[in-house]
């Protein structure tokens, strides 16, 4: 078996010990479900998970091991370590030690010392005045002795530690919502500085979601202001982040808070933190292609996006989003950035399209009623006729205005016309068309220009 043991930092509150414990214990969830709290009531508890069933899964034991080393001091973990049983993983941990497999089992847990079993510390002092200072030399000592001096806990525990007798636990249970707490180490009074201890609460948030196999879109950071304040600063602020699609990628979300960050003013000293999960929603996995993709290594277009829109604001960053419109001009129209982006419906051409779209047709003139642009034009393939929109009214799409005395308020956008694929000889291959609304006058319009 291959367990992990969690130690907080020994320097601790009680309030904060038992913050650091429950955090310990949800972010070690995304590894596994056999996650338990070892010896909670006493000063020093521990978080132990068992991950040998769930090793495959992250690509084997050692980059298991190492992706927990990577990310476990940034949580606040002050020893972590690994045994072939947990209540041996806690008191190599107790014992400042890592490897609960550099040399057999036995030789390493006799030479710790009494406390770092909780059962055998509670007799230290009795053991003491018996010689004992190491677990071995405890266990040197006559069972039957020891079974009728001392409770049954300190056989049992050491038992279980020496892998001799099975152990039991009690599994910690997934949350059906997420919301944690950090008591700050220090008062802060910028709010960029916030970020170090919202990243913590963070990895908590992307370690629930990857239990739960889901993605957040929207999570809200609140902070207290400290007791000797001013009576116009308030108790608190709160600031929400929000995403265009499902995501728990720690980077991502630590970005674009530290956007939103630097833009907050602090109205008082901050003492402590609470992040909570708004919208939380299931997240698909995609498939792995059996060969590497190297866009994977880079950040996607919409992470982007969202990064600079928490910079810049999200009405400043806008992008096309492609409409079921048969009209050209408004084929596509612009909205911000962030939005989910609209999912676009395929819809067979069987009509040339122009490479380029001017913004407004360009009337053009005609000699002959044949129209001219740099010259004569040679009609060369058409006409595809279009006719759409006799619903459309002007202030109806988005961005655009609703007020009802705004120019062209109310007015449709009927079209009908028949495009034509023309050759200039100077410009080049042109789209144009001729307009068939019986209250128009006919007339040719350059719309589009092939590359």
């Amino acid at each position: 078996m291959l367990w992990a043991a969690l130690l907080p930092d020994p320097g601790l509150s009680d309030s904060q010990r038992t913050d650091a414990v429950r955090a310990h214990a949800v972010w070690c969830l995304q590894f596994t479900p056999r996650v338990s709290v070892v010896e909670p009531a006493s000063q020093r508890p521990a978080v132990v998970m068992e991950v040998e069933a769930s090793a495959r899964l992250f690509g084997g034991k050692r980059q298991l091991v190492e992706h927990v080393k990577a990310q476990a001091p940034e949580l606040g973990v002050a020893q972590l370590s690994w045994a072939p049983t947990s209540l041996a993983a806690v008191a190599l941990a107790r014992a400042g030690r890592s490897n609960g497999f550099a040399k057999p089992l036995e030789s390493l847990l006799d030479e710790l010392p009494l406390p770092v079993l909780g059962a055998v510390a509670l007799h230290a002092a009795t053991l003491a005045r018996l010689g004992c200072q190491t677990l071995g030399q405890v266990r040197a000592l006559p069972r039957g002795g020891l079974s009728r001096r001392f409770d049954k806990d300190l056989l049992v525990a050491l038992d279980q530690a020496y892998g001799l007798r099975p152990e039991a636990h009690t599994w910690v249970e997934l949350p059906d919502t997420f919301s944690a707490r950090l008591e700050l180490m220090s008062r802060v009074e910028l709010a960029p500085a916030l970020l170090f201890g919202a990243r913590r609460l963070l990895l908590q948030l992307c370690a629930w979601l990857s239990a739960r196999r889901s993605g957040v879109t929207a999570c809200t950071l609140r902070w207290c202001h400290d007791v000797m304040r001013s009576k116009t600063a308030g108790d608190g602020g709160a600031l929400t982040i929000r995403t265009a699609e499902p995501t728990r990628n720690l980077e991502h979300l630590s970005r674009l808070l530290a956007e939103h960050l630097a833009r907050v003013e602090l109205l008082a000293p901050v003492g402590d933190l609470q992040l909570e999960a708004d919208e939380v929603q299931p997240l698909e996995e995609q498939t792995r292609s059996l060969l590497p993709d190297v866009r994977e290594d880079g950040e996607s277009l919409s992470l982007v996006l969202e990064r600079i829109a928490a910079r810049l604001g999200p009405e400043r960053v806008r992008r096309p989003v492609i409409a079921e419109d048969h009209r050209p001009e408004w084929m596509c129209h612009w909205q911000p950035a962030p939005h989910k982006r609209a999912r676009r419906l395929a819809r067979p051409l069987d009509h040339p399209q122009p490479t380029f779209i001017l913004a407004q047709p360009l009337r053009l003139a005609l000699r002959d009623s044949r129209p001219l642009y740099q010259g004569p034009l040679q009609l060369l393939a058409g006409p595809h006729r279009i006719e759409f929109g006799w619903w459309d009214r002007v202030g109806e799409r988005p961005g655009e205005s609703k007020d009802p005395s705004a120019p062209g308020a109310g007015t449709h956008r009927h079209v009908a016309r028949d495009y034509w694929v023309a050759l200039s000889e100077h410009a080049g291959v042109l789209w144009i068309f001729q307009t068939r609304l019986a209250n128009e006058q006919s007339a040719w319009f350059l719309h589009g220009i092939f590359a």
